[in-house]
């Protein structure tokens, strides 16, 4: 089971994630950190399940765990130790014991966590080896924290937008093709008595004897198209060009760009709040931006090298917005340039909000118009040879 902790340290309350078969074995392995519990709520219980999921390594817990018990007064070592000794055997506990024979062979922690690059990626290592250099690993490891938690909330906001119109989709998509292969070819049997048909009546009952030959056929080729379609989805190149092509609509591309200087923004004051130089953060940070922002960052790094200030190395590479090129420039001028970088990350977040919620202001109706205009014209092509019937016997 695992169990949510409160634990007391040096620094003050923290909370934790531990294993447990139940509360007695839960306070012995409190008791073997060196700390003091002060409140356990259980998170949920372990049952037998089917799952296909690929393991992965806990990187978030790990940090959280590592903050918690560095700031106890263990020491690295020890910290580590800890943390492989109270995980059960698994993917967690294999990569916690290659981290500590990488420290017993007189490695540093950073050197450790690049040995396993999947599992730790290259601004995690940057940020480690950055503390190391200055001596405050916990510290560090908190603003590595905040940024992955603030992006992870971004990353869903922009998600979980996205499940509303998917649900209206495929619901729509459902009733159009239930109307189709079921009622469209019941209705058009009704008017194959008719001597003057119209020719949407013609196309109708074309389409139920379609159907009433080779519905299971058609259907079967509908559902090879769909898996088809899925499968190809797999391919990096064609998930590039649908992403490109969507890009293409209009505002989208405003929204990508914003959502990458979020990124970016919040990666580069990480690094340099972590004491790295401006050109090797910039670097570094430049793995997050897409390839055509990319570009115009190198350009940007140019100018930085021949003596330019950031300020003015952004603006000219199209990589800022009005209310960061000022935050930057007071960050120049105050010496706190790391935490202006990060100020203007939270302003690119809340204006991604606001275009988010825009947007799904405008989709929602529109999907629902287009959908119930699709059902609402099969509908009337069903409903008006009856009319016409009405109207001729009248």
């Amino acid at each position: 089971m695992r169990y949510r902790v409160r634990v007391d340290t040096d620094s003050g309350p923290q909370e934790l994630d531990l294993d447990a078969a139940d509360e007695a074995q839960l306070r012995q392995s409190v008791a073997a950190m060196g700390l003091a519990l002060i409140e356990a709520t259980p998170v949920g219980k372990k049952g037998l399940s089917l799952s296909f999921k690929k393991p992965v390594f806990e990187r978030a817990l790990f940090t959280q765990e590592l903050i918690a018990l560095l700031e106890a007064g263990l020491s690295l070592v020890e910290t580590v130790e800890t943390l492989r000794d109270k995980s059960k055997e698994g993917l967690n506990r294999t990569v916690l014991q290659k981290i500590v024979d990488a420290l017993y062979e007189g490695e540093p922690l950073s050197r450790a966590l690049e040995r396993q690059p999947e599992h730790f990626p290259p601004l995690y290592v940057a940020t480690v080896a950055s503390a190391e250099q200055t001596g405050h690993l916990a510290e560090a490891l908190k603003r590595y924290h905040q940024y992955d938690a603030r992006l992870a909330a971004v990353r869903k906001k922009v998600v979980s937008s996205m499940v509303y119109p998917s649900i209206v989709i495929a619901v729509g998509a459902l009733i159009i093709l239930f109307m189709a292969f079921y009622v469209v070819p019941k209705f058009s049997q009704v008017f194959a008595t008719m001597k003057d048909m119209p020719f949407t009546v013609r196309m109708m009952l074309a389409w139920g004897n379609l159907v009433e030959a080779h519905g299971g056929v058609l259907l079967a080729g509908l559902f090879a198209v769909i898996a088809g379609a899925l499968w190809s989805l797999k391919s990096p190149k064609v998930r590039g060009r649908l992403f490109a092509a969507f890009l293409s609509l209009p505002k989208l591309a405003d929204y990508q760009r914003l959502f990458a200087l979020t990124r970016f923004y919040r990666t580069l004051g990480l690094l340099l709040a972590g004491g790295m130089s401006m050109v090797a953060s910039m670097e570094l940070s430049a793995q997050l931006l897409p390839a055509q922002m990319q570009a115009a960052l190198a350009q940007a790094l140019d100018d930085i090298r021949a003596g330019k200030p950031l300020s003015g190395a952004l603006p000219a590479a199209n990589l800022t917005t009005p209310v960061a090129e000022r935050l930057i420039r007071v960050g120049e001028q105050s010496g706190e340039l790391a935490g202006m970088v990060t100020r203007s990350a939270e302003f690119c977040d809340e204006e991604l909000d606001r275009a988010i919620d825009t947007l799904m202001r405008v989709v929602e109706p529109v999907l629902m118009l287009v959908v119930g205009g699709i059902v609402g014209t099969i509908i009337f092509l069903l409903y008006m040879p009856i009319f016409q019937l009405a109207g001729s016997v009248g």
